[in-house]
């Protein structure tokens, strides 16, 4: 091999090579970043499933009817409150790893999933009621996001 053949070798290279390898790195990025994407979201649903076992195991609050639960004790009203902090905090999380002004495609379709779970317990009179303390201390960006779905429910 002569000189020119080995350089007319690394135009190849470079020409054809480098963009090959370019374009591999950065669908290998957007690969990771999708997994990653997705891991977030299976963590915050599976914390929301959690929170469904736990009304579950709580069936005396009745947290699960779309009505208000009426004639509570005060062991009960505590636990309510408690669970509804709970929830609160999952919506939270949500709102902050999910939520963004200009979603689209699958984030999007995340996020309206998420969008229907607070809207579901924010039609709850009991839960509206609650939601100025649970609310105390919160993002105020979620915490404002929150109040209006609240009142497009009423």
């Amino acid at each position: 091999m002569t000189l020119e053949t080995w350089e007319l070798l690394s135009y190849v290279v470079t020409v054809l090579g480098l963009p090959f390898v370019m374009a591999a790195f950065l669908f290998e990025k957007h690969k990771e970043r999708a997994a990653e994407e997705e891991e977030v979201y299976e963590a915050v649903a599976g914390s929301y499933q959690d929170f469904l076992r736990l009304a579950l195991e709580h069936s005396d609050l009745r947290l699960l009817s779309k009505t208000r639960t009426m004639d509570l004790n005060p062991e009960q009203r505590e636990r309510m409150q408690a669970i509804f902090g709970l929830l609160v905090a999952i919506f939270e999380r949500a709102y902050l790893l999910l939520y963004d002004t200009d979603l689209s495609g699958k984030d999007a379709r995340r996020w309206r999933s998420w969008e229907d779970f607070m809207q579901e317990w924010c039609s709850r009179e009991d839960f509206r009621e609650e939601m100025p303390i649970l609310l105390r201390g919160e993002d105020p960006e979620f915490a404002a996001y929150l109040g209006k779905l609240a009142e497009e429910a009423k």
